[in-house]
This record gives C-alpha cells, structure tokens and sequence, in this order.
C-alpha cells in the first residue's frame, strides 16, 4: 500500500507468497500507479468535499427537525429531517467507495503500462491479483459491489488479464539471476520471520538448494545451536565467497551470541563486499561499541555517522551511535542521538525529554543546540 504519497510499503506475507520477482514486482508496479496518479491526494480532496456535504446535509436535516418539532403537527416533518440526514450520508459514502474503485482500476492500468515501458511481463501482477481473487471467493460471494473500496475480484481479474496479454512482453521470463536473489530473499525473509519448524517445513532437509540451506542457517542460529549455525554459515561462505550476506550472517550470529570481537572481521568483510551497505555499517558498529573497547568508539562513531547519512530513519544506529558517543565523554552528542532514537521509535516524550537535555550541553546556535530544538518543537505526527 502507498501512505504519504512517495512511499511504498509491503507485508513481508506478500514477500513470502511471491514465487517470482515479475509476482512482486507487478504489486510495485500497480502501486506506483497510485503514486503516478496522485490518488491519495486526489482522494483526500474528495474526503473534505463529502465531509463538507455531510455537514450540509446534517445541518438541513436538523434544521427540519426542528421546524417539525416546533409546529407540533403531525406534518412528518421530523421524519423527514432524519431522512435528510441519512439518505445523503450514504449517497455520499457510496460516492466515495466508486471514486476508490476507479483509482484502483486506473491504477491496474498504469501498473501494466509501466511494465510494458520497461520491458517487463505483466503475467505476475494478473497471477497475484488472480490468486487474491481465488482467496476471496468465498467472502465476495453476495457481496454489495457498490459498498466495496475495490472492484469486485473476479470482473477485476478479467479486465486485468485482458489488457495485461495485450502485452508484447506476457512471456517474457525473470532472468534467472533475479530469481535466485528473490528466492535468497524469500529464504532469508522465512528464516528471520517465520517459526522454526515453518522454516524446516519450508525448507526441509532435503532441500540441498542455496535458498534452503540460507534459511535453516539463519534458523538454527536463532533457534538451535549457535556451533552449528556457524558451521552451516561457514558452509555457505564456501559456495559463494563474495556474497556479503552470508558473512553479515556470519557476524550477526557472532554479535549475537556474545562474540562482539570475533563478529568484526566477518561485518568488515561484508561491508566491503556490499559497498558500504548502509544497515551493514550499522550492524559493524553494533559490534565495535559491544566490544566495551574506547578504542573502537571512534571507528564506530564515524561508520555510524556515514551509514545514517543514507538511512536516516534507522533507531538502532542513532542509540549505537549514543553509546558510542557515551564511551567517549560526549554526553551531548550521546542525549541528541538517543533523542533521535526515541524520536524514530516513535516515544515522542522520552525524546523531547532527552533533546532539551542535550540543549543544555550544546553552545546555543550550534548545529547540534538546532537539531536538538527542532526535536523539542516537533509536534506528535497527527496534531496540528
């Protein structure tokens, strides 16, 4: 789903459920048509024109109302009233569900011409909406289809299928290396996510696949024995050398498990690898200010630094960084970065708390003194 307007997000269930890349990659595709399309913008403005049209119509319904109850007749006119008050409210609210309809055809429409523009197959945005359609059978059947916020599923699937094959591009196959770094994604995404045995059940045994024994090692790391974990990790590192993740695992487990030390030279290598992948910086960081060394506090300050430059919206680097910067005696970089971890955590009091202390320690007008008010003068998202 699309929520302020430039960003997408997406529930790891559809990250699970999508066999091929060209699946998720039509969801993105129908949402950047919301996007494109400016709908959220355009529905707003249709909710503060219904609500306007719902008050008139509450106002004229009242009012006649009153004109019933002050004539004492039996002129129906208060009936009437409340008529005038229920009958448009629902008029309106049936408006609105037909303009979300449209936007989501409209979008469907998009997603495929945006497919087709890049090269893509459109056959994995119909197989996803096809198999929300054959998931929903059941609970569409009798359904209202004019008090619905999307098309009914069937007549959607069919209107999407008609102009998907439209497409050059129908047959066109994923290749083959973006199918096994969706499958490595699907693998690593159960691994983290899912239960143990969902995972064994996903990826048993005998599976001897890369995918499968990425995912029982991420499992048996966080689930069984730590030794092992290593031992299947290692094994991974052997059939892919240069793949960064595999050594971000192996010193995550490190990290993990009380190994601060021995997780440096894995993160250190998979942050090379990645180059300099921002969440992996975080994650080496981690590692240097748990080993409780002040040696390394700088080292980490500076990696912290650069990877929250290009992830800004991370809490876990902002109260690294705080405990970095606490190792070295600067309590007022440490009260700034907790309070912007608290702020990014969404604990908007505990982090005004802790910016108006860091006020305190800054000389004012300083940049750090200026993040720190910015922070103390934000205001709860949702308030005015």
């Amino acid at each position: 789903f699309v929520a302020d307007g430039h960003r997408i997000f997406v529930n790891y269930g559809a990250l699970l459920q999508s066999q091929t890349p060209n699946q998720l990659i039509g969801v993105l595709a129908h949402e950047t048509g919301h996007l494109a399309g400016g709908h959220l913008s355009k529905l707003r403005l249709q909710l503060a024109r219904a609500q306007t049209q719902m008050i008139v119509a509450m106002l004229l319904g009242v009012g006649a109302m009153v004109a019933g109850s002050r004539s004492g007749s039996n002129s129906g006119l208060g009936e009437a009233g409340a008529a005038a008050i229920a009958a448009p409210q629902e008029a309106i609210r049936r408006t609105l569900l037909s303009y979300q309809r449209q936007q989501e055809e409209n979008a469907d429409r998009a997603g495929v011409r945006f497919l087709t523009a890049t090269g893509q197959s459109a056959k994995g945005m119909y197989e996803t909406f096809k198999r929300f359609t054959d998931e929903s059978l059941f609970s569409a059947r009798g359904a209202d289809p004019y008090v619905q916020s999307h098309p009914m599923p069937a007549e959607r699937v069919a209107a999407l299928e008609g102009i998907a094959r439209s497409s050059r591009f129908w047959d066109k196959m994923d290749d083959p290396a973006l199918q096994l770094r969706h499958d490595m994604m699907r693998a690593k995404t159960s691994g983290f996510m899912e239960r143990p045995e969902t995972v064994y059940r996903r990826y048993p045994p005998s599976d001897t696949s890369l995918p499968a024994r990425y995912a029982r090692a991420i499992a048996s790391y966080l689930h069984g024995d730590p030794r092992a974990a290593i031992g299947q990790i290692d094994s991974l590192i052997r059939s892919e050398p240069n793949n960064p993740y595999f050594y971000e695992l192996r010193g995550q487990a490190l990290l993990e498990g009380g190994k601060p030390a021995e997780a440096i030279a894995p993160l250190r290598k998979a942050v090379t690898l990645s180059h300099g992948a921002p969440l992996i910086e975080m994650l080496l960081g981690q590692a240097l200010v748990a080993t409780n060394n002040k040696a390394n506090s700088d080292e980490a300050i500076r990696i912290l630094r650069a990877a929250l430059a290009r992830e800004t919206e991370a809490p876990l680097g902002y109260a690294q960084l705080a405990m970095a910067y606490g190792r070295k005696g600067d309590y007022a970089e440490a009260d700034l970065a907790s309070a912007q971890a608290a702020f990014l955590r969404g604990d908007n009091k505990t982090a005004r708390e802790l910016a108006a202390r860091a006020k305190t320690r800054f000389a004012i007008g300083s940049p750090g003194w200026v993040k720190a008010d910015d922070i103390v003068a934000a205001k709860p998202p949702g308030k005015n």
